[in-house]
């Protein structure tokens, strides 16, 4: 019997139970998973958790309000909570050499503001207390206390544009992080669309950023950090890197030496899902210097911590230090260039002309589409995608000129590289097939489209033969 069918009856058992106070909730969790199953999920953000992961989150450690650190709770009776999260931390800390881990951030946006608020604690908040002759802000006086924040207001930030593949919590202004920093931003090459070291340095030399954001949620390529540290040195900033994209294959060892960001920088953060295939939540690994800093991210941006999530994540970084993960992080690479392959050969344009991560980035401008369309007739032909900006995007971030695609969710479902390139003809098939229609006033439209009953039901068809030869969560019945 395998593990999926003995979790059946349970899985049936909680779903009454739910059903018996709130029967949408429990219909929405089974049409959930009936959809995952049926769609090619190409999402690069998402994937598939282990049946043990996903189990370890619907526990009575949910029930838990766990302000603090393990040993140094604001609450009593916290000491299971603490073995979870010790056990998390430790888990993280040999799976990626890290000095330090922090497992507590809610997602990979919370573990981003608690770094910055680190760097910002250990870099500026730190020496202005010595300076002030005092132990804590509590301390200051009106007068230092507004130093202080005039200090904490005029810091610099330089990350990776959000057309050449950076996040919006690089910096960006609509963004909390772009309110607290003076925030730059690198792009990349013009005629390559790869990432230019030198222009970065040159830049940095201007601007001399407290902190250099290096890491990406939709560059195709791998990045030289390195390279990114000796930069960050020369100009005396902090180099950290948010690798919440490709984290499961640095776990995986498929990024190592200089493509590995963690002996290089000073803060790394990440999600736990996406490529690592744990549980939907966040993490800040980073040096013993900083670990001090980040150890205060709660109470000082964070609130209680998801002591059941946190159970999860040690589940699932168990999952990632064994030989099983690494072969699925060498497929999940391995998969993405037969996908990107398979487009080429097809016709499809891609950033960078290719890729060597997860990431495979479609510029659908010369089907005469934009991101939004193309997103939206995938969509509907059973192949599920998000609409990307390309660099220097004439359509914008909503529109946009791209789709990114990814591979880690079909590469747990155990497709293969053959099957990548069935799916790529799925998809360069529709795009071939939609068009767009016009607006109310006779201009070509951003947002709607047409596309044939014949090449939508024959996609839906191929999409379906795939997934069915690769069930997910085989045994498990609803």
């Amino acid at each position: 019997m395998t593990d999926a069918s003995a979790l059946s009856s349970a899985y049936q058992t909680l779903l009454s139970a739910i059903e018996a106070v709130e029967p949408r909730i429990a219909q929405a969790t089974r049409q959930e998973l009936t959809d995952q199953r049926d769609s090619l999920k190409l999402i690069a953000s998402e994937n598939y958790a282990s049946l043990p992961v996903l189990a370890t989150m619907g526990t009575w450690l949910s029930d838990k309000y766990a302000e603090g650190t393990v040993g140094h709770r604001f609450y009593a009776g916290c000491q299971n909570v603490d073995t979870v999260e010790a056990v998390a931390a430790e888990h993280a800390r040999e799976l990626f050499g890290a000095e330090y881990a922090y497992v507590q951030p809610h997602s990979g946006i919370d573990a981003n503001l608690t770094a910055y608020w680190a760097i910002l604690a250990h870099k500026i908040e730190k020496p202005a207390l010595a300076e002030f002759g005092a132990k804590g802000v509590a301390e200051l006086s009106e007068a230092d206390w507004e130093t202080l924040r005039h200090r904490f207001g005029e810091q610099r930030l330089l990350g990776m544009s959000l057309d050449a593949g950076g996040h919006l919590t690089h910096g960006f202004r609509p963004n909390v992080s772009g309110k607290m920093f003076h925030q730059r931003h690198y792009g990349t090459d013009p005629e390559t669309q790869l990432l230019d070291y030198d222009a970065v340095a040159a830049q940095a030399r201007e601007f001399k950023p407290l902190i250099l954001v290096a890491g990406y949620s939709a560059y195709p390529r791998r990045v030289n950090f390195a390279k990114m540290r000796e930069i960050a040195d020369e100009v005396g900033a902090v180099l950290m890197v948010d690798m919440a994209h490709f984290a499961g294959l640095v776990a995986g060892k498929v990024f190592t030496g200089e493509e590995d960001p963690v002996p290089f920088a000073h803060v790394v953060t990440t999600t736990t899902h996406k490529s690592l295939r744990g549980p939907r939540g966040g993490m800040v690994l980073a040096t013993e210097e900083y670990a001090p800093s980040v150890d205060r991210g709660c109470p000082l941006v964070l609130g209680g911590p998801l002591s059941h999530v946190m159970a999860a994540k040690a589940v699932a970084l168990a999952e990632a230090r064994t030989a099983e993960f690494r072969t699925y992080a060498q497929a999940v690479a391995d998969n993405a260039k037969a996908l990107a392959e398979g487009l080429l050969s097809r016709g499809v344009n891609l950033v960078t002309g290719g890729t060597d991560n997860h990431i495979v980035l479609l510029d659908v401008n010369s089907f005469g589409l934009t991101g939004r369309q193309a997103e939206a007739a995938l969509l509907e032909s059973g192949i599920v995608t998000n609409r990307n900006s390309v660099p220097n995007d004439p359509n914008g971030a909503w529109y946009t000129s791209g789709v990114r695609v990814g591979t880690p969710a079909l590469t747990s479902r155990g497709f293969t590289a053959s099957d990548m390139d069935a799916v790529a003809d799925l998809i360069a098939g529709v795009l071939r097939s939609t068009t767009p229609t016009t607006t109310s006033a006779g201009a070509p439209s951003k947002a709607k489209y047409d596309l044939s009953d014949d090449v939508r039901q024959s996609t839906l068809d191929g999409a379906s033969a795939l997934v069915g030869a690769h069930p997910l969560y085989p045994g498990l019945e609803l």
